[in-house]
């Protein structure tokens, strides 16, 4: 089984830690439209088309079915408030709870890696991403051990490494869009360190964020990626943020094909 590189990064601008949900939000409803070349076409400048350079996915709940009940665990484990982020929490606690409080988090992640299961329509889509020449990153808050779990157990080794892989060592996390930047640059692509310092970015970026949760929808608009949300139980809501919705993975190929544009009004 094919062994895949994670990428561990921790934060290169501290300006980023200061902005708030409210802000990067904001960014959700100025960010203009994308529009992509059908895969395998040349990008039509003129009918306003992007050449897509790139995927980035969220692990759990996008890769793998999601496992809602850790939250509770972590939460009832390093008594977090339901009003606070853990990773906030946690991050905000004297450097020695910060680790104890870790040691539990990953305990509970570690258990949970037992019962992953890959998403519908998982190899399907990563073999279309490969023959088309598509690169694929993955963006989680999780640490790097259920990746790595999922990646061997779940993904066949002939299929082509996501890379880079940002786990929960990069700070700040998502929904901040500097992990999305950091995938970007390694790309070749360019962010703007002006808006990047502001924590927007204006111009659009040749990329898709797929993931199920508000803080991949944000990170996504914020960073200038197209969004893809991957539809689940309770969080209909998120419909109307996202750029794109689907059911299962491979549904991406088909929009792909024809052309991924968003559908946000």
């Amino acid at each position: 089984m094919l062994l895949l590189k994670s990428v561990r990064t921790t934060c290169l601008a501290p300006l980023l830690t200061q902005i708030s949900r409210r802000t990067i939000s904001t960014t959700m409803a100025k960010q203009a439209r994308h529009r992509f070349a059908p895969l395998g076409q040349k990008a039509n400048a003129e009918a306003g088309q992007m050449q897509l350079q790139g995927i980035i996915f969220d692990m759990d709940g996008t890769l793998c079915m999601p496992q809602n009940h850790m939250f509770k665990l972590m939460r009832d484990s390093v008594s977090i408030p339901a009003d606070q982020d853990i990773l906030d929490y946690i991050h905000s606690l004297p450097p020695r709870e910060q680790d104890e409080a870790f040691d539990k988090i990953k305990a509970i992640e570690s258990q949970a890696m037992a019962e992953q299961v890959p998403q519908a329509g998982l190899v399907s889509l990563m073999e279309f991403l490969d023959r088309e020449g598509v690169k694929k990153g993955i963006c989680t808050r999780n640490f790097d051990a259920p990746v790595t779990h999922l990646l061997q157990n779940h993904i066949p080794s002939h299929i082509n490494p996501f890379s880079p892989i940002v786990t929960r060592d990069f700070r700040p996390p998502k929904p901040s869009p500097a992990a999305l930047w950091h995938i970007a640059r390694a790309w070749g692509l360019d962010a703007d360190e002006k808006q990047r310092s502001a924590g927007e970015r204006k111009d659009l970026l040749p990329l898709v964020m797929v993931g199920d949760s508000i803080d991949d929808i944000t990170a996504g608009h914020a960073a200038g990626a197209l969004t893809v949300l991957l539809r689940s139980s309770g969080k209909e809501e998120l419909e109307e943020r996202a750029d794109v919705a689907i059911d299962r993975l491979d549904e991406l190929i088909g929009l792909l094909k024809q052309g991924l544009t968003s559908q946000r009004s």
